[in-house]
C-alpha cells in the first residue's frame, strides 16, 4: 500500500517540481565532482576513435537502455540484425528492431549535437523530438500498447498515470512542465553548472513522464544529448552503461528524487532537495567512473599489445586465415584512427602480394577490417568477438556471448 504522505494530486503548477537545482549548500561539492567530470572527459574526448567503434558503443548503448526496461535482446542477435539478418521469432525480432531504432536515434543525435544551443537542447521540442525519432522507426505493430491501441510517435502522454508511488503530473500540465523544465536548464550557464543541470534534468524529465511509453529511453538519450552537446563525450562514453549496470541503485535513486521536501530543512520547493542532491551526485560519480574506465581501454600502448593477443587467437584457436603479421598494419590503423589503401596495407604486412591478398579476405571476413565497398579503403574493424582482447570488461554480455 502506497503510504498517504506519498500520494499528490499535481496541477498545472510548474513549481511543484522545484526545486531544480539544488541550493548553494548542497551544491558547492557537487559543483567540485562536475570539474574533476569535465577535466577527464574533455581529455577523453580529444581521443579519436574508428567509426566501427562507435558503432559498437551504440548497440551497448541501446543493449543497456532496453535492458533497464526488460526489453533488450542479445548482443549476438543486435550483431546479425545490423546485417539484416532477424530472428524468426517474432518477439525476438521486434527486439532486434527497437534495439537497432535506439542505435539509429543516438546517430542521428550524435550528427547534430554540436550544432544545437542549450535552448534547443533542453526544449520540450528536442524532448519530443527524441521520442519521434526512436518510435517512427518501429512498425506499428511494434508500437502496440497494453491498452491495445499503438504508442504515437512524439505525441505527449493524453492521459493521467502513476509510476510505483509516484503520480505524474495530470496530462493537461505536461506543455507548461516540459516549458519550465526547458527554460531553467536551456538557461544555465555552460561549465560546471550545466554538468550539474544535465544530471538534474534528467530526474526532472522522468517526474514529468511526458509521454505513455518510451520515457525511460527518451530520458536516457536526453542526458547522452545533454553531455554530447558540451563536447563531454565525443560518443566515446555515456552514462547509459553505468545506469544499466547499476540498475537497482539507478531506480532507487530515481525513486528517492520523487520525494517530497522532508521538513524545513530539506530546502525550498516541493520535492526533497537532499534527494535531488543525492541523485546528481550518483549520476556524476557513475559518469566519472565511465569517463575513466574507457580511458584505460583507450590506452595507445596497451591496444599493440591487446592487438597482438587477438591476432594470435585467430591464428591459433580460430583458424580462418588471419595471420599474426596483420599486427603492424592493424595497429597504425588504430593510432592513426585512418584509412588505408589496400595496396598501402599489403605492404605494410610485408607478404607476397596472393597472401596479403588472401590476409584482407581473412580480415574483413572476421569483422577486423572494414571497408564501405569491395575494393574501398580500409580501417579499423571493432567486431563483438575481438572485445576479450581489444577492450575487455567493456559489454561482458557481449564477450560471453561471443
Amino acid at each position: 500500500m502506497v503510504a498517504k504522505s506519498q500520494k499528490f494530486e499535481f496541477n498545472g503548477d510548474p513549481t511543484q517540481m522545484e526545486p531544480l537545482l539544488p541550493g548553494e549548500r548542497l551544491l558547492a561539492p557537487l559543483l567540485e565532482q562536475a570539474h574533476d567530470l569535465q577535466r577527464e572527459a574533455l581529455r577523453l574526448a580529444g581521443t579519436g576513435a574508428p567509426p566501427e567503434l562507435r558503432v559498437l558503443l551504440r548497440a551497448m548503448n541501446s543493449y543497456y537502455s532496453n535492458r533497464i526496461e526488460g526489453q533488450h535482446t542479445l548482443p549476438i542477435d543486435i550483431e546479425r540484425a545490423l546485417r539484416n539478418d532477424y530472428s524468426q521469432d517474432a518477439d525476438k525480432a521486434r527486439r532486434q528492431r527497437l534495439a537497432l531504432a535506439h542505435m539509429e536515434t543516438e546517430a542521428a543525435i550524435e550528427a547534430h549535437w554540436r550544432e544545437w544551443s542549450g535552448g534547443h537542447v533542453w526544449s520540450a521540442q528536442m524532448v519530443r523530438e527524441i521520442h519521434q525519432d526512436l518510435f517512427a522507426r518501429l512498425p506499428e505493430a511494434d508500437r502496440v500498447l497494453p491498452e491495445g491501441d499503438a504508442l504515437v510517435p512524439g505525441a505527449l502522454r493524453d492521459r493521467n498515470v502513476s509510476v510505483g508511488v509516484h503520480a505524474a503530473p495530470a496530462h493537461t500540465a505536461i506543455p507548461a512542465m516540459l516549458g519550465r523544465w526547458g527554460s531553467f536548464y536551456g538557461g544555465v550557464r555552460r561549465g560546471e553548472l550545466q554538468i550539474v543541470a544535465a544530471a538534474a534534468s534528467h530526474h526532472r524529465l522522468a517526474w514529468i513522464h511526458p509521454f505513455r511509453d518510451g520515457n525511460g529511453r527518451v530520458m536516457r538519450l536526453h542526458t547522452h544529448l545533454a553531455f554530447g552537446a558540451q563536447g563531454l563525450t565525443n560518443g566515446l562514453w555515456s552514462p547509459l552503461r553505468g545506469f544499466a549496470r547499476s540498475q537497482e541503485a539507478y531506480y532507487a535513486q530515481l525513486a528517492a528524487a520523487d520525494q517530497p521536501r522532508a521538513g524545513d530543512l530539506d530546502g525550498r520547493g516541493n520535492l526533497s532537495e537532499r534527494a535531488l542532491a543525492g541523485w546528481i551526485d550518483y549520476v556524476l560519480g557513475l559518469s566519472l567512473d565511465q569517463v575513466r574506465f574507457m580511458s584505460t581501454l583507450l590506452d595507445v600502448d596497451g591496444m599493440k599489445d591487446r592487438i597482438a593477443a587477438c591476432l594470435a587467437y585467430e591464428e591459433q584457436v580460430v583458424k580462418q586465415g588471419v595471420r599474426s603479421e596483420a599486427q603492424r598494419a592493424l595497429h597504425y590503423l588504430w593510432l592513426t584512427r585512418s584509412e588505408l589503401e589496400r595496396s598501402d596495407f599489403k605492404a605494410m604486412l610485408g607478404l607476397g602480394d596472393r597472401l596479403a591478398t588472401a590476409q584482407i579476405t581473412a580480415l574483413l571476413k572476421r569483422g577486423l577490417l572494414a571497408t564501405d565497398s569491395p575494393h574501398g579503403k580500409l580501417r579499423f574493424g571493432v567486431p563483438q568477438h575481438s572485445l576479450r582482447f581489444y577492450f575487455p570488461r567493456l559489454w561482458p554480455e557481449a564477450e560471453a556471448g561471443a
